[in-house]
């Protein structure tokens, strides 16, 4: 027999918006749950049996009644999910936040559990709202909730520490006070706890630094659960703050899983900018790194630094070995005909599940039909079906058939990043009720429509719509017939940026970038009747 060739994680693992990954071995398989902030299916999940090929799973929290995202700020909605498995039972835990501005942050936590990774997730058990980054920890019969205690008051810094509260598995409810976790003195935020024991030490992972380019994850250990903790005196376990040249940046947020044979990866989030701590487009992404442990009991990432190439450990990919890459996953492309009776795992949709009275695949076989929403700057009610962004440069392609009889009217494709900052090429009508294909923007909530640009389409009803995306560029193209056409300027993709999204208000903060951008198709109709539009493909490559 041959020896089967070294296999090599290539990071990130899980591209595109795919932050705060929550990382978990159960029997011969391995999850990861990430944060999916104001986008339908919530949670999105992903399953592995080697670490190297990723299945999309597709969301946890796919139907109102698991997560009521209606109103949902940008960049709100669910943040760092965490996944654990007790008593035979997936335990997801997760937050909805509705507030994070003006020095506020209001982030009620839920519990659902289920059988299987797939579900079905139970109805949604509240915890508390004292604050976010929620995970559970189950210490043999006992369970315990940590998180960091928001801290609204001027001048506290925003976070007031550490807590753990007991939490009662067959009552499915928190019991007792919560107890402060004791940590060394350390200015700045203390975020996304989780816990470990092993070997007769709680290990305590935290983010620490903030979420852009001073992130890390940070190491304490104990001998009692509530400490006090000693922090790891070496360095962080992983960070890319002092290293701007790497290709990989933002390293934080982590989480441990052992493999079954003694060996530990960590999974952390990542970023790759454009540029020298540049604009981060592609969001925050999923990276894994290989774990050993010191001596005296440390666990060590190679050099504290995020790698793109990392030695794989010997496992068998199973039935996940055949056509498990994921859509996002090492810059697939992915074509979709719209042929299921269902979306496929690729694909979201913006503060409300995909049901069929908005986002139909059985009205007219073969195609997504869209009826037209509410305007962009709505928090309820849009009709939008995206994917994300995994790769600086690439194409997005969709063919679609509409009708549009007003200025009111509009769809098409869209690169978006929040109700601020997106790109839309659209067909709408003009003021004599003739279809028009135009392309408008919103850059920190300022519209602009190309109207003088736009493409008189006569008697055309089906076309191709396509952008490319080339690093900070973004070109809109359309296509009648099979002949493509460029229509408009180039345009900015850096305003589909984390960095860019972010702002801040009297010190305050009035909006957050989370999220990465987003492709897609998008249909508006501000009249209030819904008319549709009809989307026959869509597909997303990467350029190499």
């Amino acid at each position: 027999m041959g020896q089967r060739s070294v296999q090599v994680i290539r990071n990130p693992v899980l591209a595109g918006s795919h932050p705060d990954p929550s990382a978990l071995r159960v029997g011969d398989c391995f999850y990861l749950a990430t944060s999916t902030f104001e986008w339908y299916p919530a949670v999105r999940l992903h399953r592995s049996r080697d670490l190297v090929r990723w299945r999309p799973l597709g969301g946890a929290l796919d139907a109102a009644r698991l997560l009521d995202l209606t109103g949902c700020p940008d960049s709100g909605g669910v943040w760092a999910p965490n996944l654990t498995y007790a008593d035979g039972l997936f335990h997801l835990v997760f937050s909805n936040v509705s507030t994070y501005a003006g020095g506020f942050t209001d982030s009620p936590n839920y519990l659902t559990t289920a059988p299987g990774i797939e579900g079905p997730w139970s109805d949604p058990v509240p915890l508390h709202a004292r604050g976010f980054d929620a995970s559970l920890f189950h210490d043999g019969p006992d369970s315990w909730l940590l998180n960091l205690v928001h801290d609204w008051r001027p001048g506290h810094g925003g976070s007031a520490g550490l807590e753990a509260t007991r939490y009662d598995r067959s009552a499915r409810r928190l019991v007792g006070d919560p107890v402060r976790i004791v940590l060394p003195p350390q200015a700045g935020w203390i975020e996304g706890p989780n816990l470990y024991r092993i070997g007769g030490w709680y290990y305590l992972l935290t983010a620490d630094g903030g979420t852009g380019y001073d992130h890390q994850v940070t190491v304490a250990r104990s001998r009692t659960l509530t400490g006090p903790y000693e922090r790891d005196p070496h360095r962080p376990l992983v960070t890319a703050r002092h290293r701007p040249d790497l290709p990989l940046q933002k390293a934080g947020h982590g989480s441990l899983v052992e493999t079954g044979d003694g060996a530990w990866f960590l999974a952390y989030l990542v970023a790759r900018p454009e540029g020298r701590h540049g604009p981060c487009v592609l969001g925050r992404e999923t990276a894994l790194a290989s774990v050993t442990w010191t001596a005296d009991g440390w666990p060590r990432v190679p050099d504290s630094l995020p790698a793109l190439d990392v030695a794989a450990p010997d496992l068998s990919p199973g039935d996940d070995a055949t056509g498990a890459e994921s859509d996002d996953a090492h810059d697939a492309d992915e074509a979709d005909d719209f042929e299921q009776p269902v979306l496929g795992p690729q694909w979201s949709t913006l503060r409300r599940p995909a049901t069929d009275d908005w986002a139909s695949l059985t009205a007219r076989p073969s195609h997504l039909r869209l009826h037209g929403g509410r305007s962009p700057q709505s928090l309820t009610g849009p009709s939008l079906v995206a994917r994300r962004l995994t790769a600086a440069h690439g194409a997005f392609e969709a063919t679609m058939e509409y009708r549009p009889r007003s200025f009111q009217h509009l769809a098409g494709i869209t690169a978006y990043y929040n109700t601020r900052n997106w790109y839309f090429l659209h067909v709408t009508a003009d003021d004599e009720r003739r279809a028009v294909l135009r392309v408008a923007g919103c850059d920190r909530g300022v519209l602009s429509v190309d109207e003088a640009g736009g493409v008189p389409l006569g008697d055309v009803r089906r076309l191709s719509l396509g952008f490319d995306l080339s690093g900070p560029d973004l070109r809109f193209r359309y296509a009648v017939d099979g002949d493509w056409c460029p229509i408009g300027a180039p345009l900015d993709a850096t305003v589909l940026s984390d960095e860019h999204a972010e702002e801040f208000e009297h010190g305050q903060i009035r909006s957050l970038g989370f999220t990465g951008a987003f492709a897609g198709m998008w249909a508006w109709d501000l009249t209030g009747g819904g008319l549709p539009a009809d989307f026959d493909e869509a597909s997303w490559r990467a350029a190499c």
